[in-house]
């Protein structure tokens, strides 16, 4: 069976996005060429797992992290998959093969202060210093990722209902609410977006100083460009937002599911990696409040 089907497999029924498909798509162009060359055998039907884990070791080999093989397998083991769910294998070859062990890679979100810090820098008096201020706020206060920021159109955000509608992953929509001080600059921005669009109509929300829908490498430029100048930590991007409202969220008391619900989580298990940095809170609240440590002080 042709890659192709897999992939519309995974493009219409799926509904993944145009980079995971590419990355699909490289991966198992990279597995099939690594089994010709080292097996001479063209058919991945009937590859077995010990073929597989000389490709793995190849990987390994090449320098690849464990976390970047694991990435490829879970390629192979979807492709397995469909080619059981279509009837062309009875079993995977992947079926009891165990993730390679990776460390855990723990993200420091920003701080409250260092948040609120580049807000109040940002300079609001042009264009573009008024749409990165409401970007960075978007980020903050809805936990959005970047891809949804982006795919963001004007008749997605309800000025009068407080919210704005987001599609994640596998195109699955969902309804975030705004914060008032959120709504009323939005307002500003999209006022102000009209001039700049006038005659060359665009239905996303966020466009460029041109005129044109944003796109995935300035959105990172704009937050790493502004957090630079705050904070030292090494990753200063969207993703390390979305992080910080999960975690500040969390540190506030709110309820796993509520934050399940507004990243756009399928599963309590991927909000989950955001609670190791509310332990810290925790702990604050256990050692001040618990009758056995106030005892001994």
């Amino acid at each position: 069976m042709s890659f192709s089907q897999f992939l519309d497999y995974l493009q219409l029924e799926k509904k993944y996005s145009p980079n995971t498909l590419t990355a699909y798509k490289t991966d198992l162009k990279s597995f099939s060429e690594f089994i010709l060359f080292e097996f001479e055998e063209k058919d991945l039907s009937r590859v077995h797992y010990s073929q597989i884990r000389n490709w793995i070791v190849a990987l390994v080999d090449q320098g690849l992290s464990n976390r970047s093989v694991n990435r490829k397998i879970s390629s192979l083991k979807a492709y397995y998959r469909f080619l059981q769910k279509t009837g062309d294998i009875e079993f995977s070859p992947l079926a009891k093969h165990k993730a390679l062990k990776t460390a855990s890679k723990i993200q420091v979100p920003f701080s409250e202060a260092e948040i609120t810090q580049v807000l109040e820098q940002i300079d609001t008096s042009d264009f573009e210093g008024l749409r990165d201020r409401l970007i960075v706020e978007l980020f903050y206060t809805t936990g959005m990722r970047r891809i949804e920021l982006i795919e963001i159109k004007l008749q997605n955000v309800d000025l009068s209902g407080k919210y704005v509608k987001v599609l994640g992953k596998r195109q699955k929509e969902r309804i975030i609410p705004l914060l008032p001080g959120v709504i009323s600059n939005l307002q500003n921005y999209i006022s102000k977006r009209a001039d700049l669009v006038k005659g060359r109509e665009t239905p996303y929300l966020f466009v460029t100083q041109k005129g044109i829908k944003l796109y995935e490498s300035l959105v990172y430029r704009i937050i790493n460009n502004y957090f630079s100048k705050v904070s030292g930590k090494i990753k200063r991007s969207p993703h390390i937002l979305r992080h910080s409202f999960a975690t500040h969220l969390l540190n506030q008391g709110a309820n796993l599911n509520a934050v399940k619900e507004l990243l756009g989580h399928s599963s309590l298990a991927a909000t989950q990696v955001y609670t190791h940095n509310s332990i810290s809170e925790l702990s604050k609240v256990h050692q001040m409040a618990h009758p056995r440590n106030k005892k001994t002080n």
